[in-house]
This record gives C-alpha cells, structure tokens and sequence, in this order.
C-alpha cells in the first residue's frame, strides 16, 4: 500500500490589483475569487491545508526592477505599481472568504516575485518548508494569472516533487494566447490541468 496523498491547495494572487478595476486588472479575476470560494465550501476536507499568496511590494524603489518607474512599463519584465503593502490593491478580493486559508504568504517584498515559493509565510517560513513538515504530496494551483504567477508556482510545485494540478475554472490569465501557451507549458512539464470537477 502506498502512502495516503496529503493534498494542499495554492490560492495565487486573488487580490484586488490584479482583478477588475485595480492596477493590473485581469478580465474575470473577481469570478475567480468567488469561484475558489464556492469550490472550497462545496468540498471541505478536500484539503489538509490551503496557503493563498499575495504580492506585498515596497511603496518606495523599483522593486528590484519589477517596478516600471522611469521608462513605460513593457508588462514582461516591468510592470506599473501594484500591490503595494498596507495598500487596497494588495488586500485580498473581497468575494474569496479568507476564513479558508490556514496558511498565508507574501511575496515580492523589495523584489520581482512570481511563484508562492518566492514567498514567507507570516511565521517567516517558506512554502517548501510548510509543505515538508506538513507531508503534502498532491497540490492543486488555482487563482491569478494563469500566464505569469500561477504558472511559475506549478512549476515549482512540480520541481519540488509533489504531484500538481491547475484547475482551469479557477485560473484566469493576462491574455489567451500566453495563458493558452502556459498550460500546454505545464501539460508538457507533467502538470495535470482539468476543471475542479476533475473532468
């Protein structure tokens, strides 16, 4: 008999910068943030733990570069002012009730940060070191966007050896054509995609 899966759940980024009106809108962000929560009072006990990341950048400097301060933003590497800490921007969407994260992260704190694993939690651990103490082996990604953040955190989910998934209906991205590209990315990788319902 092998040994029981602990399954976590990777809430990434449902913030209100990055959802419709805010800084770095994203056409059907506030969707998603109530669709993650539906999902989560839908199927408790589906997860052992759930960890929701959000960007928390310094109000002063470029972030390491991450910042367009002095030329246009090229929305590759440099991108306009969002999620500034203590800001509205970085406070969670209102529609993702966040009584269902037991574990939260923040990332991009003076520097570019894509992936949840970039991030601290609020006892200054790493994910990794969350998912190591707690033997999660399966991670489900879910959240914003499917092209940038929630591709580099699968990504490295997969690199850090658990089994991993995005769950499509609960993603939204930047543009269809580069979040099309990012699935078929992480299809290739070894990244199960498929709908919340499994299908």
């Amino acid at each position: 008999m092998g040994t029981p899966a602990v399954r976590a759940l990777f809430i990434i980024d449902v913030q209100n910068d990055f959802t419709e009106g805010g800084a770095l809108g994203v056409d059907g962000g506030a969707a998603v943030a109530g669709a993650v929560t539906q999902y989560l009072r839908a199927n408790p006990g589906a997860y052992e733990v759930v960890f929701a990341s959000r960007d928390w950048h310094n109000a002063t400097g470029d972030n390491g570069g991450h910042f367009a301060v002095t030329d246009a933003p090229d929305f590759v590497i440099t991108w306009p002012a969002h999620c500034v800490a203590g800001t509205p921007g970085a406070d969670y969407h209102p529609a993702l009730d966040t009584s269902l994260v037991d574990i939260h992260v923040r990332k991009g704190q003076g520097v570019p940060a894509y992936s949840i694993f970039e991030g601290t939690t609020d006892d200054g651990e790493t994910v990794l070191q969350k998912l190591d103490a707690l033997g999660v082996t399966d991670v489900d990604v879910v959240g914003i966007a499917t092209d940038y953040c929630v591709r580099a955190s699968a990504l490295d989910a997969l690199g850090a050896h658990r089994r991993v998934r995005v769950l499509t209906d609960l993603v939204t991205g930047v543009a269809p054509e580069s979040s099309e590209s990012a699935l078929t990315e992480l299809i290739d990788a070894g990244v199960g995609v498929v709908a919340s319902n499994g299908e």
